[in-house]
């Protein structure tokens, strides 16, 4: 087992949240798509809120878009790292950018049929 030097305890709960909170800003400051659908989550919560017919709907409803946002963060995350690599072009890095959009469209097309299915199947 690795030791890895750094806070324990309660610093290490107030680092990590600062942590995520800067990387919430970067994200913000940085990603158009984070920006864009960080837009629409108003929207979402009101019609998640007006369409559920239970808690468990309105988790569906408003968790698979929850879920986008995570995973445009991850992706952003993967195509920071592999920028940070090199400019150059290399069919690996094509290749993990490319896996990191697709994983966007899948979390965006389990938004679309959740949608779907709790609208539609009442």
């Amino acid at each position: 087992m690795m030791n890895k030097p750094g806070a324990t305890g309660l610093r290490r709960l107030v680092n990590a949240t600062q942590y995520s909170i800067k990387g919430l800003k970067a994200a913000f400051k940085y990603e158009e798509a984070f920006r864009q659908e960080l837009l629409l989550l108003p929207v979402i919560l009101i019609l998640a809120v007006w369409l559920s017919k239970s808690g468990l709907e309105f988790a569906l409803l408003f968790g698979s878009y929850w879920l986008v946002l995570i995973v445009e963060l991850i992706n952003s995350g993967i195509e920071a790292v592999v920028d940070r690599i090199g400019p150059e072009h290399h069919p690996l890095s094509g290749q993990a950018k490319d896996i990191g959009s697709a994983i966007v469209m899948l979390a965006m097309s389990l938004t679309f049929v959740t949608w779907i299915a709790v609208i539609v199947f009442r």
